[in-house]
């Protein structure tokens, strides 16, 4: 896992550019390379797991330059393919695979690649710059062009640090983050001028011009397989998915929270380690005391983790997160994210991953399974499936901004939902199950993957996430939903597809949610640190309501309906907005209405 960063220019100021990729420390500080010629600028963060030794970049071959961020998961087969064609190698890292893969098949690479990446490539002779970006957006990429100067980075802030492009919000970015934050609309890249390379797309930039092309898509067909068929089938491609992900010159370790997905991932790396595998979970200082049940968090995760660890032998790690941890960390997440993110779930999640990161550089976690199995209660409760079904609350978002702004969130979201939808083929659009696996994988699946991509690598951690796996994702896309959902149980098939490896009462629990924090302590914090901020700051009052703000912050109720997801409540919901008022000070934000 690495940072990239970019920029053609006939400026020259390489003081500058060292700087904007100072930024990006944090995600990769085991060797820091750079290239320089003429109009063209290539700087790379490296945090080794594959080929230690020769697998620095930026990487050289003839006339062509990569800096690449992520693992290549079929280097061998894909290296096999090369060899045979005559092509040699010097490293066995993915980097010189990716290069020389480019070289021989240019753009037609992006189909053969299986992994998590966003890459670069610069052609000398011609004077051509390729970028390339993961199917389902594992790894960031934005870029901006302003005249005949172009960047791209692995994060937003280093773009910024240029003074190519201004942190500028508009009607139109305002009104998709108050509709949609935390999560983004499609392409955006949170700013005026700075877009996002959309997961599963290629961009190449050749005199002063953009061209941007899809390279890849879900595709429907008739599924044949019998429920048993596809269990068997299920199980295969989880499992492969999950083997692959193993490789790595470094130790390795997986988060196990007790829930179905993480258990799963557990069982396969302890079954195929040479070793006693290391387990880790999170949880918050007195949690135990202060946990309510409710519709989506029903049960607490110990008693789960338990069982895993003893079935599996595994040397598990309980790390306890301190409430002030919690909120003494909100300023800095928001600084890694580079936008007001989900609060408590974030910082606990930085903190979890700099612990882990004293020992390990690699992690595997069970990111995006209910995406693509239907295990979300939107998937199969009527009364949550709306366009965007993880946002219930569209009339209190609606109530809180300013009225001046003008701004109308139903019909932002509606928008943004038909624009996405219409990529789908008429037949699809008129799939139900289909509309919300494509929202769902195209929206939320992002935002919890970037997530999870800022905050880990944010403590130099790379984070794998085996369900992102292509051939499992087309392969869940063409099953029937009944496949998914029986007897009242989510993620039917896959807890059917592991059944005789995984302890019954793990294999049936109830799924759970990431954990957030219940304690009155975090509540009591944030309140009074947006209080603080709104004394001597005017900035939220130019986008938000102040005074239903302040009747946010002096309610004695409990506000029950989620901001965002499952967990944003109301200390989650005053904590975002803290972090937003900060956001517009600390990133000189100009609001241009």
């Amino acid at each position: 896992m690495c940072a990239i960063l970019g920029l053609i220019s006939k400026k020259k100021n390489k003081e500058l550019f060292k700087n904007m990729l100072e930024l990006m420390n944090n995600r990769g500080n085991d060797h820091t390379g750079y290239y320089f010629e003429n109009d063209i600028y290539l700087g790379h963060k490296r945090l080794a797991i594959i080929d230690l030794e020769k697998g620095n970049q930026p990487m050289y071959d003839k006339n062509y330059i990569i800096v690449y961020n992520g693992e290549l998961y079929n280097t061998d087969s894909l290296k096999k393919d090369l060899k045979d064609k005559g092509i040699s190698f010097n490293t066995n890292s993915d980097t010189e695979v990716i290069l020389k893969g480019y070289i021989y098949y240019k753009e037609k690479i992006m189909n053969k690649l299986e992994g998590i990446y966003a890459f670069a490539i610069y052609n000398k002779k011609n004077k051509e710059l390729f970028l390339g970006r993961d199917r389902f957006g594992v790894k960031p990429l934005y870029y901006t062009k302003k005249k005949k100067e172009f960047i791209f980075s692995s994060t937003i802030k280093s773009i910024l640090k240029s003074k190519i492009v201004k942190p500028i919000l508009t009607k139109k970015e305002l009104a998709q983050i108050l509709s949609l934050g935390p999560s983004k609309a499609i392409g955006s890249g949170i700013f005026k001028d700075i877009k996002e390379l959309r997961p599963g797309h290629y961009l190449i930039y050749k005199k002063g011009k953009i061209k941007v092309k899809r390279y890849w898509k879900l595709k429907s067909k008739k599924n044949k397989d019998t429920f048993e068929e596809a269990t068997k089938k299920v199980n295969e491609l989880l499992t492969d998915s999950i083997k692959r992900q193993m490789i790595s010159d470094v130790p390795i370790a997986t988060l196990l929270s007790g829930g179905l997905d993480s258990s799963i991932i557990t069982a396969v790396v302890a079954n195929n380690l040479n070793q006693p595998l290391t387990t880790y979970s999170i949880d918050y200082q007195d949690n135990d005391k202060y946990f309510k049940k409710n519709k989506f968090t029903v049960s607490q995760d110990k008693y789960y983790i338990d069982i895993m660890s003893k079935t599996f032998n595994t040397n598990h790690k309980y790390k306890i997160i301190s409430q002030k941890d919690v909120v003494n960390l909100l300023e800095e997440t928001l600084y890694l994210k580079d936008y007001p993110g989900m609060t408590d779930i974030e910082s606990s999640l930085y903190w979890f991953s700099k612990e882990i990161s004293k020992d390990y550089k690699v992690i595997l976690s069970g990111e995006c399974a209910d995406e693509i199995f239907g295990g979300y209660p939107w998937f199969y409760r009527d009364e949550l499936n709306n366009e965007f079904p993880w946002i219930n609350n569209l009339e209190y978002r609606q109530k809180i901004i300013n009225k001046n702004l003008k701004i109308n969130l139903k019909k932002t979201i509606h928008k943004e939902y038909k624009k996405t939808i219409n990529e789908l083929s008429r037949k699809d659009r008129n799939d139900k199950y289909k509309k919300l696996f494509y929202i769902n994988m195209t929206h939320f699946m992002t935002t919890l993957l970037d997530r999870k991509d800022r905050m880990t690598m944010g403590a130099t951690l790379e984070a794998r996430v085996p369900f992102a796996d292509t051939k499992l994702i087309e392969y869940l896309w063409n099953i029937p939903f009944n496949y998914k959902y029986q007897k009242s149980q989510e993620k039917y098939i896959l807890r059917e597809a592991f059944k005789n490896i995984i302890p019954d009462e793990v294999l049936y629990r109830k799924k759970n949610p990431y954990p957030k924090t219940h304690h009155p302590y975090f509540l009591k914090q944030v309140t009074k640190l947006l209080k603080d901020r709104l004394k001597i700051s005017n900035n939220l009052s130019k986008i938000f309501n102040i005074e239903e703000i302040y009747n946010l912050l002096n309610s004695k109720e409990d506000y029950n309906i989620p901001w965002f997801g499952q967990l944003m409540t109301k200390p989650q919901l005053i904590a975002y907005l803290y972090q937003f008022d900060l956001w517009i000070e600390k990133y000189n934000i100009e609001i241009k209405i």
